[in-house]
């Protein structure tokens, strides 16, 4: 037999001490895709990161948003593309249910993902919440933005029968907005706690909000308490707050004005 040869047995073993000992060179030992990943991440990029204006993707986008405004006229109010390939449809409360079913189930849009949900506060308009519906449809690689607005009393409907990941997603705007989803199947609070009162995203909701938590040895609980601020205000010189001796600070020089002509003396 091949292996009974004592001179090929003992090239075998040399081969063996060779790769454990580490003699070989790395590109010997390791395949060069993965010497290539080791290694692509290692330059410094200079180059800052921005997004290059491509002309025809526009094109697309302001075509098909015209084209689903045509479709739906009686629920989007206007369509515009902003950083040069975002897609927006801005759309009535009531065409909620409508253009959400429409781009998920169209087959040039097929948007069937719901990636976020989230809202703005902005007080100073009459509608004061901005509701964005962020989709990605992995068919075409593309995703589309659609904006509702709503105000503290006004309910909006509910997304979920057409994207159940809204659930959530409703619920925390819920929470923190206080916006009010109809027709959800279990629109509760899903960040504050138990009895929290208020929605702290609302511009108008206090930085140190209104209670305070602690735990109470006596009662063997955690108790919710008004917020008492125990720091009593204190004016702060921070003009220089880096010194740690500021008695011993040189006076500026100060700017003296040269003294005018006296006028004559009237005899």
């Amino acid at each position: 037999m091949a292996w009974e040869n004592p001179l090929l047995m003992l090239r075998i073993s040399s081969i063996k001490s060779i790769l454990l000992l580490g003699i070989l060179p790395a590109a010997v030992q390791r395949p060069a895709f993965l010497l290539q990943s080791r290694f692509e991440g290692t330059t410094t990029e200079t180059k800052p990161t921005v997004c290059v204006q491509d002309v025809a993707t526009q094109k697309q986008l302001s075509a098909f948003g015209e084209y689903v405004a045509e479709i739906l006229p009686k629920y989007v109010q206007q369509v515009q593309v902003t950083c040069f390939n975002e897609l927006e449809i801005m759309i009535h409360p009531d065409g909620i249910i409508p253009v959400l079913t429409f781009l998920r189930d169209h087959t040039n849009a097929q948007f069937k993902s719901l990636a976020d949900l989230t809202a703005v506060d902005i007080p100073s308009r009459l509608n004061r919440f901005e509701i964005i519906y962020n989709l990605l449809s992995l068919r075409f690689n593309s995703r589309i933005r659609v904006k509702t607005y709503t105000d503290e009393l006004t309910p909006i409907d509910s997304s979920f029968p057409v994207h159940k990941a809204a659930n959530w997603y409703e619920r925390e705007v819920w929470d923190m907005y206080g916006v009010f989803f109809a027709n959800h199947p279990d629109l509760r609070r899903i960040l504050t706690d138990y009895g929290f009162e208020g929605h702290p995203f609302r511009k108008d909701f206090p930085l140190s909000g209104y209670v305070e938590v602690r735990y109470d040895d006596e009662v063997k609980r955690v108790v919710a308490e008004p917020v008492e601020l125990s720091q009593e205000f204190r004016k702060f010189d921070l003009s220089s707050p880096w010194e740690t001796f500021p008695a011993h600070r040189e006076q500026p020089e100060s700017l003296k004005l040269q003294e005018g002509d006296k006028k004559p003396e009237a005899k």
